[in-house]
């Protein structure tokens, strides 16, 4: 009796869009490299809808350009990311972060949703209390 290979590399259509369409996973990492590592707004730009809805205990946004004005106004250090989780179109990232002002150490989590190769929407949830204390 033969045996049948089935070749994945056999519809050439098939694979380039494949190879070609980068995960959701991926799309979240390099925004999130162009925001706090090379600090490249158009490149961050890039990732993002128009409309993109943004929500976190102190702000929320839903339009790109505002919230990548804010965004980069904090000059976010490197995230130290302690675990990524991802599930189709949805990245979730369990992180610390380290911020000068207020002089604290958060841990966060993100949620993001890529729709059509950009992200629209993204939460960020964290305990706020060093940023609303008194006196700060």
């Amino acid at each position: 009796m033969d045996t049948l290979e089935m070749n994945p590399k056999s519809n050439d259509a098939n694979n380039k869009k494949t190879e070609s369409a980068k995960s959701a996973k991926e799309i979240v990492m390099e925004y999130l490299e162009a925001v706090t590592e090379r600090r490249d707004f158009e490149s961050a730009r890039s990732y993002l809808k128009d409309n993109i809805s943004y929500w976190s205990p102190l702000n929320s946004f839903d339009n790109a350009e505002a919230y990548l004005k804010y965004n980069f106004s904090l000059h976010l250090p490197k995230l130290d990311i302690k675990k990524t989780f991802s599930d189709g179109d949805d990245v979730c990232l369990l992180y610390e972060i380290t911020l000068t002002k207020p002089p604290a150490t958060l841990f966060a989590s993100l949620w993001a949703h890529v729709d059509g190769g950009k992200i629209s929407s993204i939460r960020v949830l964290f305990d706020p209390r060093p940023f609303v204390q008194p006196g700060r």
